[in-house]
């Protein structure tokens, strides 16, 4: 059985992480991972025995998104691309002729369409890690394709029904929650050091440390986290933004610039450290005393919840989207609505001055991870999701 796993990043993003957790659990596959541009991400799925390939996509083709004002206006921003896309559909059918793949599984909106028209050389499963209908160009485009799809697996319940709103009745649907390694992502070990890597002065002894581990993607909640930064009352707390530009998409993704003119505007110079894109996530969450998840729009899934859960981190986060369907509010995790820095100020500061009720929080919240976000529930999952194929195409064997 040979799988091909389609990114459009190089880089290690959430999607990317899934790629990796599908990598673990399927050892007896052959996979192969092909991306759009070249990052530690390949390097990461050679780790296992993923065979991997880069076909670059044009820039201009690259940083075309759905952060457009109209479908006429993405349009307009693709026109300059379309001379080299003949090019670049022949380099990127030639990656698939090479690998032979029995199933092509996307893992993002340009891949989706791209393996829409390799279709008819393997069954085509688009793994659906975000909400379909705020796309207002690719929610029409992949309803047009969704007939070459043979199965759509959703990171959430939230996801699957918002899909369903805007794939062909025809395409399956189904719900694989993403996993977490939990005898990698655990409470003790290594924890990396945030201020040196962030540029900044070693924090006194007693500091409590909070950290947004995220993408540069503007709905992440970047702005509202450092408003509630600025709210705070509690001293002796030093903040940290753990993460950077994964896509090259215009206008979605905030720049470091940008950030650091808030961080000025607020005052909280020295108080607020950019430690940029780490590999080592464990070491990240076992550096932070507490972890926040701040996204403003729902959130189709939410790995950072996952991943601190499972190093027994306190977590803050918001339960919009599929995010509510990861933790009980007030057991496993302190819950404060998106875009409400007030609110997330006074959930930081309840953690900050209870270092009791972060250390029940703690153990909860991995005990909680180990049930619900093992790689072993994960495979059960998407071996389920899969056996939608095996059923119309037998010669299909997902072990």
């Amino acid at each position: 059985m040979r799988v091909t796993h389609l990114s459009p990043s190089g880089e290690i993003g959430g999607a990317e992480r899934v790629i990796l957790e599908c990598l673990a659990v399927d050892a007896a596959v052959h996979n192969s991972v092909v991306t759009l541009a070249d990052g530690p991400f390949l390097r990461a799925a050679e780790t296992y025995g993923a065979s991997t390939r880069c076909v670059p996509m044009p820039e201009s083709l690259a940083a075309a998104g759905d952060a457009f004002d109209s479908t006429a206006g993405a349009a307009r921003a693709l026109l300059p691309t379309l001379w080299a896309l003949p090019e670049f559909s022949r380099r990127f059918s030639r990656a698939l002729v090479d690998d032979g793949p029995d199933l092509i599984h996307s893992h993002g909106i340009k891949t989706h369409v791209l393996s829409a028209m390799q279709s008819r050389r393997a069954p085509v499963v688009w793994h659906l890690h975000d909400y379909l209908s705020t796309r207002s160009a690719s929610s029409k485009l992949l309803r047009l394709l969704g007939r070459r799809c043979a199965l759509a697996i959703a990171v959430s319940d939230s996801v699957a029904r918002d899909a369903r709103r805007v794939l062909p009745a025809s395409v399956p649907v189904m719900v694989v929650h993403n996993s977490v390694d939990v005898d990698r992502f655990v409470p003790s070990g290594p924890a990396v050091d945030l201020d040196a890597l962030s540029g900044l002065a070693p924090a006194p002894r007693g500091t409590v440390r909070i950290g947004l581990p995220a993408t540069f993607a503007k709905w992440k909640g970047h702005d509202v986290f450092l408003h509630a930064v600025a709210r705070l009352r509690h001293s002796g707390v030093r903040a940290y933004i753990v993460g950077g530009p994964v896509y090259r998409t215009r206008n979605s993704q905030w720049t470091r610039i940008e950030l650091e003119a808030i961080v000025e505007r607020l005052g909280l110079r020295g108080q607020v450290g950019f430690a940029g894109l780490v590999d080592d996530m464990p070491s990240v969450y076992r550096a932070l005393d507490i972890v926040v998840h701040a996204s403003t729009r729902p959130e189709p899934f939410g790995l950072v919840i996952a991943e601190a859960l499972a190093c027994g981190r306190p977590l803050i986060a918001s339960r919009e989207g599929g995010a509510g369907e990861l933790f009980a509010d007030g057991v496993h995790a302190l819950a404060a609505p998106g875009s409400d820095a007030a609110a997330l100020a006074a959930a930081i500061d309840r953690l900050t001055g209870n270092q009791q009720e972060r250390e029940a929080f703690g153990i909860a919240g991995r005990a909680h991870a180990i049930r619900a976000f093992s790689r072993e529930r994960f495979a059960a999952d998407l071996r389920s999701a899969l056996a939608v194929l095996t059923a119309s195409a037998p010669a299909l064997e997902f072990v």
